[in-house]
């Protein structure tokens, strides 16, 4: 029986990766009601228990692919391929309405900008720091403290190695963690009280995960306005990374 059922999910393997990732997703959206009470928010836990997931499963087979490395559950290299990443990055963009955008007035939009080339000069400041000296990996690693979606998507463009673009990942991670939990207890004295706030603090943050998460743990009102910019943070981010954020660091590394 446990050998028609291997059979089965190696031949169906997208079928096997939904289900896979589907339990991890209720596993950790059950985590973050439970144990943290929504102040860690559920996407967050999942992203780390995909992290540890791989880890254990490059050690188990000696691969280079983590989890995808065992037959069993190759499905999910489909589901987390190049192809539906780029195309939910896409649909993430496309699906915000510029109209809305317009309403943040001039301190939205710079809010974006100051977001982002912030916090890639602190990723990529913290990455020279440990080493790395090339432009490739710099700017991989600092638009993976853009989100952890900004610094894949540009390393895969610029043709960065699979390490440097998961501590990109990693990265990321982390300040969507350290946004979920520091913003209930930073709100009452940065004004983050009202959809202007909100919308000035999801352009600057830009991490949607991070921003839906501590603002719904302040505010639930609060989480659309955060979440408007936040989502054209992450698809401004993934412009901008692979093309004038990469030519600025060629221009000035070589």
């Amino acid at each position: 029986m446990l050998e028609s059922l291997t059979k089965v999910l190696n031949g169906y393997g997208m079928i096997s990766g939904f289900a896979v990732i589907g339990a991890t997703m209720w596993l950790s959206y059950w985590m973050s009601a439970k144990l943290t009470k929504g102040r860690l928010h559920g996407s967050a836990i999942a992203i780390l228990i995909g992290l540890v997931l791989s880890y254990v499963g490059g050690l188990y087979t000696g691969g280079q692919k983590g989890l995808v490395d065992i037959p069993l559950l190759s499905g999910i290299g489909i589901l987390g391929g190049a192809m539906l990443r780029d195309f939910a990055i896409i649909a993430t963009g496309f699906g915000v309405n510029p109209a809305e955008l317009k309403r943040a007035g001039a301190s939205g939009v710079l809010a974006l900008f100051v977001g982002i080339f912030a916090s890639f000069v602190a990723g990529a400041g913290v990455a020279l720091a440990f080493g790395y000296t090339d432009a490739v990996s710099l700017t991989t690693i600092g638009t993976g403290a853009v989100t952890y979606i900004v610094g894949p998507v540009t390393g895969a463009a610029i043709g960065a190695s699979s390490e440097v673009m998961a501590l990109s990942i990693a990265a990321g991670l982390i300040k969507a963690i350290v946004v979920m939990v520091a913003t209930p207890f930073v709100a009452p004295y940065i004004g983050l009280n009202n959809p202007r706030a909100a919308v000035i603090f999801g352009g600057l943050m830009g991490t949607s995960s991070g921003v839906a998460g501590g603002l719904a743990a302040t505010d639930p009102k609060l989480v659309p306005y955060g979440c408007l910019t936040a989502a054209f943070y992450t698809a401004l981010g993934c412009l901008l990374g692979p093309s004038l954020i990469y030519f600025v660091m060629r221009g000035l590394i070589g």
